[in-house]
């Protein structure tokens, strides 16, 4: 999978959430990723969208589109 199938990615106080082009949506929880769970709102929201994923620099964590809709 990769980010031409992503049509948007957001955050809510608790999961990141992706939803596709085609209108399928998936969530990670915060709690399921240490780093995750313990950083900040800021930290959290300071993303970067690649070709295949999330990044988030502050916290060196990354998640993987296709990891969204695997295994759900």
């Amino acid at each position: 999978m990769d980010k031409t199938k992503v049509n948007r990615v957001w955050l809510d106080d608790y999961a990141v959430w992706v939803e596709l082009i085609d209108g399928r949506k998936a969530k990670e929880d915060f709690a399921d990723y240490s780093r995750l769970a313990s950083s900040t709102p800021s930290q959290r929201k300071n993303f970067r969208l690649s070709h295949f994923g999330i990044h988030w620099p502050e916290i060196d964590e990354d998640l993987s589109f296709e990891g969204f809709f695997n295994n759900k």
